[in-house]
């Protein structure tokens, strides 16, 4: 997949294709052929600070870390983006989501993992 702009974090998603973060800039949503679905600040008008861990939920919702805004963002299929964490972070760099709504981020600032529950409603 060419012309990224500094690729940082990969992550596969449910369909096949995959999100990649681009260090200072987006988070970029490909399908099975590697072609460009969706980039996250342009289809939800989020601004990052520095995009860095991403992951796919079971639900298909991509969780973004931003390392320079120190939180962790849940982007849903449809409906605006949540923000999961917002407090208690120094620099979190990797994410990872269990089946059972653990959100795993991994806070290099803290030299430390933080283990969080998370429950997302339909409205």
């Amino acid at each position: 997949v060419p012309n990224l702009q500094g690729p940082h974090y990969v992550s596969p998603a449910p369909n096949g294709g995959f999100v990649v973060s681009e260090e200072c800039g987006d988070v970029k949503v490909f399908t099975s052929s590697c072609k460009l679905l969706c980039s996250l600040s342009s289809k939800y008008g989020h601004r990052f600070g520095n995009p860095a861990g991403v992951c796919v939920d079971r639900d298909g919702s991509i969780l973004v870390a931003d390392e320079q805004r120190r939180t962790v963002h849940l982007f849903p299929e449809h409906g605006a983006p949540i923000c999961l964490v917002s407090a208690g972070l120094r620099r979190p760099a990797g994410v990872a989501c269990s089946s059972f709504g653990h959100l795993f981020v991994a806070d290099a600032g803290e030299n430390c993992i933080k283990v969080f529950k998370y429950c997302v409603r339909a409205p």
